[in-house]
């Protein structure tokens, strides 16, 4: 053997040897030793206090998963055992987190790559408490080096590819948000298939998006409070938390209760550590959909018990907002069905919901409370904060504008059928709601009523303090024989009701809107008939009166009623009210005061024939709207309509009036001659009927 040779054995022989002496001291290494040091590390660089009180141990193993050569490099397994992390200095609680084991596999190669690789890591019986002050600072949030904010970034990267987790228990004290919740973690007896708890069809579907999910594994339980509502909830969850594969579903499960909201959900999370989507199977039920706002941070109306049953699918990670879909869901709103899919974008600058809703039978009354006009104890069950008088008719109960500014909307509503009571003769229903930067807009409001049509453009500006609001009302050819269908004189008419309003108010409520309002109200209606029975059946007792006093037990042919209402500060003024029956003309005049709801009106008939009426002083209507009072003024009865001829006071009312004509049918509309002769200062002719 040469010399060189010599030298090169003996220099691979001295390179085994020491490589041998390695591997046996880092096999044999008591790694306890660099406990100190490593606590003292982890603290500087977290800036609190971390310590591993318990045995460190480095286990070197293959990598069964590699292949090729790199299945011959063994890897370090690293178990620790009763892990604390300390909290920062202004919580007063000394810890933050404990584990009692945690246990990884680190890549070697990776490490030349300035990548830390762990593929799984195993924690056992984690214990967390988290914090969040009111002004934003929370223990979960760790500064690396605040005393250079401008340091570049470290060019190490780390990647995590799955955690496991125990028992465990973890609480959240988010002065913030207001939640205080505490959350237990365990594991199942037995894992449960996935398909057991979503169905096979959800798990079939599941499968076809991104692999079959993992069994469920952990049961949870949790506690507390939430946006400050009390909350109690149970689950169930998968075992292992697939950070890296942004395909693999994790499945989750709960039931919860917050205040009067239950809330059932089962599905999926994919890419938990962006938060990526969810794809869950999502119901809901409650006293008011108005009731999520708190929980959700949805501005939806207040309304009747719900339940909503429907598929919920979440892309948390897009780049104009997380996009929330609620999918194909049916349920109740009161006794009302709801079906439809709405759509949640948390854009910029302002949220937006959009979708459409369908309502295949609607009831009127579950519509009241969108306007408070359920009764208190409705009120009461859905969280409402107003308390209806009782001697108050319209609905004080205040809209919620501090909510308008916090989303846009853009939704379409159709109810294809109505189900009232005789006396709301409603057929359909159709609104467009748009909301934008506080300002909300029914444009239309349309209901099908008695074979016509009511047709609203309803805007209320919440941006002021109180609201601005206007509505424009149009009113046509509603059939009279629709709206009174047991009138015998009603079968047989051609009659029809039209009218027209538009009114501006200010005020968070309805009755605050209506008590300032300035404006104008129309109607029209010809070829109809009044009794002391269409009176009981419109629940009028007033009415009731004045027309048994005018007329007796009779039903009357209406040729024409016509009336022209100004209206400043919420006072209505008759411009023209009166009625021309078979028997008698009737004018009313008066006030419909709307900010006290007080009724002023007198009411006087002018006979179109001698003895055809013996009433010889004019009625009054006094009092609240919802108990007016009428009796007979004691003065005698004078002739109306030469009065209002000679003071000129008719003929522009009459004038606009005669614009809510409309042809029917080639029917003649008797209100045409009435207002003709009213239009060219002229009273009405009275004429005695023929014998």
């Amino acid at each position: 053997m040469t010399r060189t040779r010599k030298i090169l054995a003996w220099t691979f022989a001295s390179l085994v040897v020491l490589l041998a002496v390695l591997v046996l001291i880092i096999a044999f290494f008591d790694w306890n030793r660099i406990k100190p040091p490593l606590n003292a590390k982890v603290s500087e660089e977290l800036h609190r206090p971390f310590t591993i009180n318990g045995n460190l141990a480095v286990i070197w193993r293959r990598e069964p998963d590699e292949g090729g050569w790199r299945a011959w490099v063994p890897w370090p397994h690293v178990v620790a055992e009763d892990l604390s992390l300390g909290n920062p200095d202004w919580s007063k609680q000394p810890q933050m987190a404990t584990l009692k084991r945690v246990e990884l596999r680190i890549s070697p190669l990776a490490l030349l790559a300035q990548r830390v690789v762990i593929p799984r890591i195993d924690l056992t019986e984690p214990n967390a408490d988290l914090q969040r002050l009111a002004d934003g600072r929370a223990n979960w949030t760790f500064k690396f080096d605040p005393k250079d904010p401008d340091a570049e970034p470290s060019n190490w990267a780390l990647d995590i590819g799955a955690i496991g987790f125990d028992k465990g228990h973890v609480t959240l004290d988010d002065q913030k948000l207001k939640t205080q919740l505490d959350l237990l973690i365990d594991p199942l007896g037995k894992p449960i298939p996935f398909s057991d708890i979503v169905g096979d069809k959800a798990a079939k579907k599941a499968l076809e998006k991104g692999g079959s999910p993992q069994d469920y594994a952990f049961a949870l339980k949790v506690n507390g409070q939430y946006h400050g509502q009390n909350l109690a909830g149970q689950g169930k969850t998968g075992g292992l938390l697939a950070l890296q594969d942004t395909t693999k579903p994790f499945p989750l499960q709960a039931q919860m209760k917050i205040a009067d909201t239950s809330v059932e959900l089962a599905g999926t999370l994919t890419d938990p550590l962006n938060l990526g989507a969810l794809d869950l199977r999502l119901k809901l039920a409650g006293a008011s959909l108005g009731n999520l706002y708190p929980l959700i941070g949805v501005t939806l109306p207040d309304t009747p018990p719900y339940a909503t049953d429907g598929h919920l699918i979440a892309k948390l990670q897009e780049p104009g907002g997380a996009v929330y879909r609620y999918e194909a869901f049916n349920g109740t709103i009161g006794q009302s069905d709801i079906h439809g899919n709405l759509t949640y974008v948390a854009s910029q600058p302002r949220p937006k919901l959009s979708g459409a809703l369908e309502s295949d039978q609607l009831l009127f009354t579950d519509l009241a409370p969108l306007i408070g006009a359920d009764s208190n104890a409705k009120q009461e069950a859905r969280g409402g904060e107003s308390k209806q008088p009782a001697d108050k008719l319209l609905p004080v109960e205040e809209f919620r504008t501090e909510r308008w500014r916090d989303m846009d909307a853009d939704v379409e509503f159709t109810g294809k059928r109505i189900v009232h009571s005789a006396k709301l003769p409603f057929n359909d229903l159709y609104t467009h709601v748009v909301l934008t930067d506080g300002v909300l807009s029914l444009e239309p409001l349309r209901f099908g009523v008695a074979g016509g049509n009511l047709d609203a453009q309803i805007r209320l500006d919440g941006r002021t303090e109180p609201l601005e609001g206007r509505a424009k009302l149009t009113a046509r050819k509603f059939k009279l024989k629709q709206l009174f269908p047991t009138l015998e004189r009603m079968k047989t008419s051609f009659g029809e009701l039209n009218g027209d309003a538009d009114l501006v108010g200010r005020g968070n409520s309805v009755a605050k809107l209506l008590g300032t309002a300035d404006g104008n109200l129309k109607m029209l209606i010809n070829d109809g008939a009044i009794s002391r029975e269409l009176m009981e059946l419109a629940g009028l007792n007033v009415g009731n009166y004045v027309v048994g006093k005018i007329f007796g037990d009779r039903e009357v042919k209406i040729n024409c009623a016509a009336a022209d209402f100004e209206v400043k500060a919420g006072l209505a003024t008759t411009r023209l009210f009166v009625f021309d029956t078979e028997n008698a003309i009737v004018y009313v005049d008066g006030t419909a005061n709307m900010a006290t709801e007080q009724l002023d009106l007198t009411i006087s008939p002018e006979s179109k024939g001698w003895r055809l009426i013996s009433l010889r002083s004019p009625l009054y209507v006094r009092g609240k709207f919802i108990k007016p009072d009428a009796g007979v003024k004691p003065v005698p009865l004078m002739l109306r309509g030469a009065g209002m001829v000679a003071l000129g006071v008719i003929a522009a009312p009459a004038a606009g009036l005669l614009a809510l004509i409309a042809p029917s049918g080639g029917e003649p509309n008797q209100c045409a001659p009435l207002l003709e002769q009213m239009k060219a200062g002229k009273a009405p002719v009275t004429v005695k009927p023929t014998k």
